[in-house]
């Protein structure tokens, strides 16, 4: 890793000061996908690995002591914004997993190392000689919301319905299941029609999230209006775009180790709303705080801050091929940017990652050219290059492809000040590369409607990512996955991808990832820019919030302090 100072005297310098000019006159205060966190340090763009370090030491907060805590209570917590439908099949957003988090166990979840634990499955699953058969043991004497059993027949039918579930985004993830069957009770063997290494991993997500099946019969596409899964709550209530209710749930397995009584989720998009509320106690819990929060946030004896390097990325998609939506085969669109790579490349030289993570995120976060975290065993240093910034090599890129310049693009965003302020300083940098940027800011909800659709030229939205980097990469640059919304279909990349799911080897998988990402560098469907921080407001008044590196803020188990 390289990481540098900007010199006062540099060229870079220039730039960065004159993007903050550019920034305060505009006054404006950022994905599972999410809109801008707050971020970044700052590494060396100059064609070497992305810094991975950022200051502030990890801060995952602990587990609630029962004597420390008191049972009863109400616990409140802003979201950045709104959750998309509440169903596992078709959720999309970072912030239906926290909603999730405490109300739909998975069969598998993550502790705060990234490693994989068992949740409703009591084991990590056996794996058969060829690679083809997967078996999962699964708790007994455990209820749904509803009180329906929890057995492996549920698990069968949740995992059918994934699979088949029109608009389902997990049909990409759980690989090449051609089928699911219940041994027994407590016993699901699934058959692959060839091996799939990120298999386990998926399930440690919305794959992995078992529904009850006497609700998702009754209610059918319309079960995200009254969820129901196992946890430690339950669904109450929905206000859209205001907040989310949730209640102990008296039939979860564990009922003894839940203190509150209810959780309510509420929608403030605005950082600075978030961190005042935080301050008066209008809220205990506040995701994704703003960099330019923290520092003052850090000096409150009322609160605390968690952190931690995240798994995903912050980045901008071109719609290459994404013309009749997601789930359609993908059609090339009739643009310049879709049809010739060296306008997206063009793009990704007139960015400068290193000035953009220092001005707008407080050296926070690290610059990001790859879907694959540093600190993965999957990670390499040719994995982590970067494309170089150079504004007169975007120019002179822009030249050869023929196109008019200033080359007029326009770019969809959410409309929350941080995702504002992250839009406006791209816009300022590829100005410098030839490129007028048009910006589309746009409600969460709608943008995601909109990027299924394919109503954009250029999108800017992040991914909280996983632990294996299959699930950071398929199923948005693979032919067909169900978050591929660029439409990109490249046979080198998919022929890569799937050798990379069918071996458990880590060191040939990490060769074939580098290979994928300089393949991505070659024609750039997404452009990776920085890899966001968890940060996390939360009061003293509770005790147990979690927030391990997935970016998952764990409440369900914590408690009013005595």
């Amino acid at each position: 890793m390289t990481v540098r100072n900007v010199s006062t005297s540099s060229p870079a310098w220039a730039r960065a000061r004159a993007l903050a000019v550019v920034l305060a006159a505009t006054s404006l205060g950022a994905a599972g996908c999410s809109a801008v966190g707050p971020s970044a340090n700052h590494g060396s763009t100059g064609g070497t690995a992305a810094g991975s370090g950022a200051s502030g030491a990890d801060s995952f907060g602990s587990p609630a002591d029962p004597g420390a805590v008191k049972q009863g209570g109400s616990l409140v917590m802003a979201l950045s914004a709104e959750p998309d439908k509440l169903d596992p099949a078709l959720s999309r957003s970072l912030y239906s997993r926290y909603v999730f988090n405490a109300m739909c166990e998975k069969l598998y979840d993550v502790d705060q190392s990234a490693k994989i634990v068992p949740q409703l499955a009591t084991a990590l699953p056996t794996v058969s000689g060829d690679g083809k058969t997967v078996t999962i043991s699964v708790r007994t004497g455990v209820k749904f919301a509803d009180g329906t059993p929890f057995d492996a027949a549920a698990v069968k039918a949740s995992l059918e319905r994934d699979l088949t579930l029109k608009g389902s985004g997990r049909k990409s993830e759980l690989g090449p299941i051609t089928a699911v069957a219940a041994k027994d009770p407590q016993t699901v063997v699934i058959s692959l029609s060839k091996p799939f290494a990120p298999l386990t991993a998926a399930l440690t997500d919305r794959a992995g999230m078992i529904v009850s099946p006497t609700a998702a019969k009754q209610l059918g596409s319309n079960f995200a209006s009254a969820p129901v899964c196992v946890g430690p709550f339950k669904f109450a209530k929905r206000v859209p775009q205001n907040s989310i209710d949730l209640v102990k749930d008296p039939n979860y397995y564990a009922a003894d180790k839940v203190h509150l009584d209810k959780i309510s989720y509420r929608i403030i998009t605005d950082a600075s709303i978030r961190a005042a509320n935080l301050r008066s106690g209008d809220v205990m819990v506040a995701d994704s705080l703003s960099a330019q929060d923290v520092p003052g946030l850090k000096q409150e004896k009322s609160l605390q801050v968690l952190q931690s390097q995240s798994l995903g990325y912050q980045g901008v998609t071109f719609n290459i091929g994404n013309s009749d939506g997601v789930d359609a085969p993908p059609r090339m669109r009739d643009t310049p940017e879709a049809k010739d790579p060296r306008v997206r490349q063009a793009f990704e030289y007139a960015i400068d990652r290193a000035g953009l993570v220092k001005v707008i995120f407080n050296d926070l976060n690290t610059v990001a050219c790859s879907p694959i975290s540093p600190a993965s065993e999957f990670s390499s240093d040719a994995a982590q290059k970067c494309t170089a910034h150079d504004p007169e090599k975007s120019k002179a890129l822009l030249k050869e492809a023929g196109v008019q310049t200033p080359f007029p693009i326009e770019m969809i965003t959410s409309n929350n000040p941080d995702s504002l302020r992250l839009a406006q300083a791209i816009q300022s940098m590829v100005k410098e590369g030839g490129f007028d940027l048009k910006i589309k800011p746009v409600e969460y909800a709608s943008l995601l409607d909109q990027e299924d659709q394919g109503q954009f030229s250029l999108l800017q939205l992040g991914w909280s990512g996983r632990i294996d980097p299959d699930a950071n990469i398929t199923n948005f640059v693979g032919t067909g996955g169900s978050q591929n919304v660029s439409g990109f279909s490249d046979q080198q990349v998919d022929d890569l991808l799937a050798k990379a799911r069918q071996t458990q080897d880590v060191s040939q998988r990490r060769d074939l990832y580098a290979q994928v990402i300089d393949r991505l560098h070659q024609t750039d469907p997404l452009i990776y820019l920085y890899r966001q921080r968890n940060l996390t407001g939360v009061s003293n008044s509770l005790k147990g919030v979690q927030v391990f590196p997935d970016g998952v803020v764990r409440v369900a188990l914590a408690g009013m302090a005595k």
